[in-house]
């Protein structure tokens, strides 16, 4: 069985008083794909924060990558956790290539004063190429396209030789292609870095890669549904944790949701 990356034990978080997560339980193992998936509001940004060690709970217990929080460097671990996130707070044109290398610092911007290694370099333009992106590596930020930029970023969690990759709502601001294009490079990844764990975070089945192997459904801060994608994302459960009747298929691989027809839909 392959080893543990993430474990979360009856995580308890609350906020201001008011109770956010209700007893959540997550296990994660290398070469696993999971979904995280609700509706707005249901936690699932909370919940991430936990997967990137960003976030504490207010009771329980968060394994990551054999350290748990509390008890572990954060700043070491985070290095160790690619994260992805549609809404990148840059600010200056950097190129393609620099934005990628930033990964490496861990940084925004550019440090002052920092260079990277003739070895850094290469590893940037091979993992520029390898999602699509070469000959664009000299492109500024504010010229690309949003997929263009999801792939980037991509590029940027990776350069980390990460062991958790964690993507908040990459197709966030994209069109059909460039959803596509940046779906099939997320599948790409189960190629090119079979050990690599990550987590999807999205409230549309049709966002979901293929390559998708378990979800975790939660709604209210709870758990509705847990395991492989297959079992635990069902007609009922979605229906379940989105409070409205919602028909789920699959198809070559994709899911897809729409509304359920229920008797007065059938009659009118």
């Amino acid at each position: 069985m392959s080893e543990v990356v993430l474990r979360l034990t009856d995580v308890v978080f609350r906020r201001q008083g008011k109770e956010i997560l209700h007893g959540v339980n997550l296990t994660v193992r290398a070469g696993e794909h999971w979904a995280l998936l609700g509706p707005n509001g249901a936690g699932k940004s909370t919940i991430l924060g936990f997967c990137g060690a960003v976030t504490h709970p207010t009771t329980g217990t968060v394994d990551v990558l054999g350290g748990r929080l509390g008890r572990v460097e954060l700043q070491a671990l985070r290095r160790s956790i690619g994260h992805v996130d549609p809404r990148h707070p840059l600010r200056s044109p950097l190129t393609i290539r620099e934005v990628v290398l930033t990964g490496v610092t861990g940084s925004i911007d550019t440090p002052p004063r920092w260079q990277p290694t003739p070895e850094q370099l290469e590893q940037a333009d091979e993992l520029i190429a390898l999602l699509g992106l070469d000959g664009k590596a000299g492109e500024r930020w504010p010229t690309l396209s949003q997929g263009e930029r999801g792939r980037a970023l991509i590029a940027r969690a990776l350069i980390s030789d990460p062991r958790l990759l964690l993507l908040d709502e990459p197709s966030t601001g994209l069109d059909v292609a460039a959803r596509e294009q940046l779906l099939e490079t997320i599948d790409l990844l189960t190629r090119t870095h079979p050990r690599l764990a990550s987590i999807v975070v999205t409230h549309h089945l049709e966002e979901l890669p293929e390559t998708t192997t378990h979800a975790l459904l939660i709604a209210d801060g709870a758990v509705v549904s847990s395991g492989p994608i297959e079992q635990a994302v069902t007609t009922a459960s979605i229906s379940r944790a989105f409070g409205h009747p919602i028909r789920v298929d699959r198809h070559d691989g994709r899911w897809s949701a729409r509304a359920a027809r229920t008797r007065s839909t059938e009659v009118a």
